[in-house]
């Protein structure tokens, strides 16, 4: 079982930058896939990075490949999102979520775990 808890998240003006956090409960985060996923008012939630238990095999929407960028610090139990370049449509609820296994993954039904996510609006 891992506790996710999200942060980092604000109103930002376009063109401006963000990091998330997302900090985790228990002594095995080294063993979880990570992932990062958003949600815009009336929209479905939508993928947007991923990083295998150990840092590798980086994973990016097209959406967001080049602007956002994915990492971890397993020391801390923490997965980090820099987002760059932001633009209006970047602006939803920005959720991280674990899988207790390894490797990569892009569909949300592969995560067993969840954050309450973190607003991010992006004002033009």
């Amino acid at each position: 079982q891992v506790q996710l808890v999200e942060s980092g998240g604000g109103l930002v003006q376009a063109g401006g930058s963000l990091r998330l956090s997302c900090a985790a409960s228990g002594r095995t985060f080294n063993t979880y896939a990570m992932g990062w996923f958003r949600q815009a008012p009336g929209k479905e939630r939508e993928f947007l990075a991923a990083l295998s238990e150990m840092g590798g095999d980086p994973f990016y929407a097209d959406s967001v490949k080049g602007r956002f960028t994915i990492s971890r610090d397993n020391t801390k139990n923490t997965v980090y999102l820099q987002m760059n370049s932001l633009k209006p449509e970047d602006t939803a609820v920005y959720y991280c979520a674990a899988r207790d296994y390894s490797g990569t993954y892009y569909s949300e039904y592969e995560y067993d775990y969840w954050g309450q996510g973190t607003q991010v609006t992006v004002s033009s």
